[in-house]
């Protein structure tokens, strides 16, 4: 065994520096994104007790994150790409204590609140997409994603874990004369958040990065396999609104306390992280597609089981296979994604960033449409059927990736031959 981790240690240490230094950093933000994606909904839905105020809450993060995308483009004229990125990891940490400091939550705090992370998403992951592009080619690209799709799925079973543990630990305690509440618990959990991110930040600086060197970024006209590369975005966005808040929503609704979300996040988390961590070692860019098609279909079963049952059953086995899905998803979409900005840039001899600024917005129609879909069925109908059905439709839409994905492999190919 020893043995083993040793040979994958000096597999890590023969990749290219830049790269070491940026999977080094994402790994120790692993450990932040946790608390972002389910903590910070857990905290607005028991705080609000309202489903749909979680979902506003995101829809004002998205519209955060392609304000701060246009604003980063213009910034990297001006600004190095690294402390670009800096910002986006600290103002996540910040956010979280800013929106955890609030002595209440209305409509208005909400959206003010998302706008701001929103923000801090918007530095983060254009600048991460960007970095990941520059330090990497499309044959390391499996390997890539897939240590830290592994570094990922291991922080969401340690960190919900620690944090449901911390949060229960805190509460209703006395420590060194404070009464420490759950809001109070959460509050040090977005403390000890901030001082990560700051690591993660000093990390960075050891490595070297350049700036795209064409300034331009907005264009409205591109290759046709770009637009098919934003449909898919699209698709992607689609069901990314909805695991942010409806594991959170689900589980406090019909399971119990935040716990209860650690434990059950933790389950099934392990072996997917070795799996993907072997898939990202030994799977070729050939592979990407029946990666992909293994995540929807996966996705597909758990939202049609968490329909039919409906219970705390149901949702155990709904977020087994959302933690399953989610690495096998980006493990196989992120590398076609930059294979395509490869590809396009090439042939239009464009910024590369500029693919990245429209990927946000084909994300962001994806992340819209589904959180309006959630927030129309919850007002209109009920939050039991949202819940219920709303899931399964965009687990049935998001099947369409998979074709889609087959097309533009193959587009990409035939282009780059």
């Amino acid at each position: 065994m020893i043995e083993k981790l040793t040979n994958e240690f000096r597999v890590f240490r023969s990749q290219p520096h830049n790269m070491q230094v940026l999977l080094g950093v994402n790994m120790l933000y692993a450990l932040v994104l946790p608390v972002v994606e389910v903590f910070v909904g857990a905290y607005i839905m028991r705080n609000t007790n309202d489903p749909a105020m979680v979902a506003l809450y995101q829809l004002a993060m998205y519209v955060g994150i392609i304000i701060t995308s246009v604003c980063n483009g213009v910034l990297l004229k001006f600004v190095k790409v690294n402390v670009l990125y800096t910002t986006g990891i600290l103002l996540s940490a910040i956010s979280m204590v800013i929106m955890m400091s609030l002595s209440s939550l209305d409509l208005v705090q909400l959206c003010i609140a998302g706008c701001a992370m929103g923000a801090a998403s918007g530095f983060f992951w254009t600048n991460r997409y960007l970095l990941s592009l520059n330090v990497t080619e499309d044959d390391n690209r499996n390997y890539y994603f897939g240590l830290e799709s592994f570094a990922f799925t291991i922080a969401n079973i340690v960190v919900p874990l620690g944090v449901g543990a911390l949060i229960a630990g805190l509460s209703g305690h006395k420590i060194l004369g404070i009464e420490f509440d759950v809001n109070l618990s959460y509050r040090v959990v977005t403390i000890i958040t901030l001082c990560i991110a700051i690591i993660a930040c000093y990390v960075l600086s050891f490595g070297k990065f350049e700036n795209p060197h064409q300034k331009g970024f907005f264009y409205l006209k591109f290759h046709s396999l770009w637009y098919k590369m934003l449909s898919l975005a699209g698709l992607k966005g689609l069901v990314q609104g909805f695991l942010v808040t409806a594991p959170a929503i689900l589980i406090l609704k019909l399971v119990g306390n935040e716990g209860s979300l650690g434990v059950i996040q933790g389950v099934s988390g392990a072996i997917t992280a070795i799996l993907v961590y072997v898939l990202g070692r030994v799977t070729k860019p050939k592979h990407r597609t029946i990666v992909f098609g293994a995540g929807l279909t996966i996705f597909l079963i758990g939202s049609v089981v968490n329909g039919i049952m409906f219970s705390a059953m149901g949702v155990v086995i709904f977020v087994l296979c959302k933690v399953i899905f989610q690495p096998l998803h980006d493990l196989a979409y992120f590398p076609i994604m930059m294979r395509v900005i490869d590809v396009v840039s090439k042939i239009e001899k464009r910024n590369e960033y500029a693919y990245i600024l429209s990927h946000e917005f084909g994300l962001f129609i994806g992340r819209a449409s589904g959180l309006i879909l959630f927030i129309v069925l919850a007002f209109w109908v009920s939050e039991d059927f949202a819940l219920k059905y709303a899931l399964i439709i965009v687990a049935l839409i998001q099947m369409l990736s998979l074709p889609l994905s087959k097309h533009i492999t193959k587009e990409c190919n035939r282009l780059d031959a």
